[in-house]
């Protein structure tokens, strides 16, 4: 198949049904499952294409590096009658933009919030964040999820008398060698490091296994600079950023700054959730729920710092989670609570944002981007 040229898929991930959240909040999720929308990258305007329904909770996305399959979680707290959520995986439909179902299986522990894959498409990982685990699944010459290769349970708590009683694993991300994998958990305040063993699907402690965060910061997502020597951290209950220095030999991080996402003088509640790297590696970019902005940070790649740029409101309320197109022209925000897909410009200059489209979504928590194939 040949790809399109001036567009990008973008496929939205929704709640479609209650959910308790940690904090003790209940929201009203109204999305009907995962959404496919078209990106014009001329003018940054959105179109919809369809949804694929019948999807419980699809809170969180990941596209294969292929492009043939796309998984998203269940975030739920009991499936087939056990406390579980689950994991779903499809087939992409590219001529017919739709999602053919393949199978699911339960994800071993309740609430996954965040489901991510090995590039070469072989091993699937899920952060389940209630429970506070981990589970890797390996993936079919089909595109379906086989039986479970390795589950991993986190163990302790920290300060947050409400957020950190226990483990919240809130995502998984490899580094560049996909030797190692680095596990933000809210609820211990660490950044956990494994080894993988990408033959076996297997997850082993790190020579160094952990890296400490702040406590009451409560960690939740974690990217690479494309020059692998640096590493950024969101920390959602402080609303900080962390930025650190990578050695990928023995995967191990050295802290090198920690900055607020947040104005001095801001006195409402703030938490943070999503943070991405922009592709040339001069900027990053992290979500504040609650002051509802973007705010961006130039990387000085010699001092290994972070440099203030700027807040851009994100034109809704709480911004869940947000992409950078592989162009490094586009930033589309998913707007939780306004139930609005905003897409701003980026100057490639300096960072800035400026609003150039928005769409109606319900419910909207996710959004991957995907270069199409026809």
């Amino acid at each position: 198949m040949r790809e399109t040229e001036g567009y990008l898929s973008a496929f939205i991930g929704t709640y479609t049904e209650p959910i308790l959240f940690g904090t003790g909040a209940v929201l009203q999720g109204k999305g009907k499952g995962i959404y496919w929308l078209t990106l014009d990258l001329r003018d940054g305007s959105l179109k919809l294409e369809g949804v694929t329904e019948q999807v419980r909770n699809p809170s969180y996305l990941a596209v294969s590096s292929n492009r043939s399959f796309l998984y998203a979680v269940n975030e739920l707290k009991e499936y087939e009658g056990k406390k579980s959520g689950s994991v779903t995986a499809f087939r992409i439909d590219w001529a017919q933009k739709r999602l053919l179902f393949l199978n699911r299986q339960p994800s071993l522990g309740t609430d996954p919030c965040h489901v991510t894959l090995n590039n070469a498409g072989t091993y699937l990982f899920v952060s389940n964040f209630m429970s506070g685990s981990v589970s890797v699944f390996p993936i079919q010459s089909d595109g379906s999820l086989g039986e479970p290769t390795d589950f991993i349970q986190h163990q302790g708590s920290s300060l947050d008398p409400i957020r950190q009683t226990g483990p919240h694993a809130h995502s998984l991300t490899l580094d560049p060698s996909e030797r190692f994998a680095f596990v933000p958990d809210l609820g211990i305040d660490q950044v956990v490091i494994y080894s993988f063993d990408g033959k076996k699907g297997k997850l082993f402690p790190a020579p160094t296994p952990h890296c400490p965060v702040t406590k009451g910061a409560g960690p939740r997502h974690f990217e690479f600079h494309p020059s692998r020597r640096f590493a950024f951290l969101i920390n959602e209950l402080a609303s900080t950023l962390s930025m650190y220095e990578y050695n990928e030999k023995n995967g191990s991080l050295v802290l090198k700054q920690t900055v607020s996402t947040i104005p001095e003088g801001y006195a409402g509640a703030n938490t943070c959730a999503d943070l991405h790297v922009h592709p040339s590696g001069r900027f990053v970019y992290g979500s504040n729920r609650g002051h509802d902005s973007i705010v961006v940070f130039r990387v000085d790649e010699q001092k290994g710092s972070l440099e203030y740029v700027c807040h851009q409101s994100t034109l809704g309320k709480t911004p869940r989670n947000f992409a950078v197109d592989p162009t490094g022209n586009y930033l589309v925000v998913a707007n939780q609570d306004s139930d609005t897909i905003v897409t701003f410009s980026i100057d490639t200059k300096n960072g800035r944002l400026a609003e150039v489209n928005s769409i109606e979504i319900p419910t909207p928590v996710c959004v991957k981007l995907v270069k199409p194939l026809c």
